[in-house]
């Protein structure tokens, strides 16, 4: 496959966090992002939430270099540069505990070839194998310590980028047996600090 140069170009992965207008809790989604730096990603994250205003933040981040024993790297686009066989997936699971008023979620990072087999191995997480109601029951079971789980959003990284990103750069996806664990880093990050340098 025809690739440039390796870059200090980086794949991000930020939990944004708001107090929005109007809202009685905190709200958050999740960002993904292309730069060098945490620092250089801020104007992108403020035109993905325009409406959190000065309330939004980072609750936590983390910079993709490993997933399920693959190496990602980003490097530039070329013209008739041909697609790799495996896609990096970003997937949502999401589920209801009978006697919590809340929803119970837990996101991954997968590689596979297709949304159908990226589904199917979420569905052999710990996560859902070990809470979802038996028989099929849904959220409307009432069942002790049991939950009702499915896929709430499963997209390919590549899809929700930013439309210029998305344009101008590659997600490289290579066999790696060893890859070190991605360090994630996890409190309250105000976007004005980063920008700073704090």
């Amino acid at each position: 496959m025809n690739q440039q140069p390796s870059t200090n170009y980086k794949l991000f992965m930020l939990l944004l966090g708001s107090k929005a207008p109007a809202r009685n809790v905190e709200q958050h989604d999740f960002f993904f992002g292309i730069a060098t730096s945490l620092k250089e990603l801020i104007p992108e994250i403020k035109a993905f939430w325009p409406e959190a205003g000065k309330s939004l933040h980072i609750d936590g981040w983390r910079e993709v270099n490993s997933v399920d024993g693959y190496g990602i790297s980003i490097t530039e686009k070329i013209e008739q540069q041909a697609e790799q066989e495996n896609k990096l997936f970003f997937i949502n699971l999401g589920g209801y505990k009978g006697t919590d008023l809340v929803e119970q979620h837990y996101t991954l990072l997968s590689v596979h070839p297709d949304q159908g087999t990226a589904t199917q191995e979420a569905k052999k997480t710990i996560f859902f194998k070990t809470n979802s109601i038996a028989n099929g029951n849904r959220a409307n079971a009432h069942v002790d310590d049991k939950y009702g789980i499915d896929v709430d959003e499963i997209y390919r990284i590549e899809d929700i980028l930013a439309p210029h990103q998305k344009a101008k750069f590659q997600i490289n996806i290579t066999p790696n047996a060893n890859p070190p664990e991605d360090e994630v880093h996890l409190g309250y990050f105000k976007l004005d600090k980063i920008l700073k340098g704090e």
